[in-house]
């Protein structure tokens, strides 16, 4: 696999992540969700624990496709983070405005 195509598919897992928690009512993924549904931290928190798979995922996928891991500072995890944020909000929208719209037309 060369570089470009290991940044696409990262960026792909990484945009597919980032929405999942607002795309699913299981808790994180697996556990039914209570009776009263999911609230909002336990998204907030399926979204944070998938945002640092994510980077373990890039960090291998670095090491891969380089053979090592270049050293990072804050500034590169804030970086991310707030593209993650920006991955987000399709999944976000639709959740908290889009479907309610969605359902009012049916």
């Amino acid at each position: 696999m060369s570089v470009g195509a290991g940044i696409l598919l990262l960026f792909l897992v990484a945009f597919v992540a980032a929405n999942l928690p607002w795309l699913t009512e299981r808790v994180f993924f697996v556990l039914r969700p209570p009776a009263h549904g999911k609230r909002e931290w336990i998204r907030l928190l399926e979204w944070a624990v998938l945002y640092v798979l994510v980077g373990l995922i890039g960090r291998g996928l670095e090491y891969q496709l380089t053979g090592q891991i270049q050293p990072q500072d804050w500034e590169f995890y804030v970086t991310t983070l707030c593209l993650f944020v920006v991955f987000a909000l399709p999944g976000f929208i639709y959740r908290h405005d889009l479907r309610r719209h969605l359902r009012k037309r049916r």
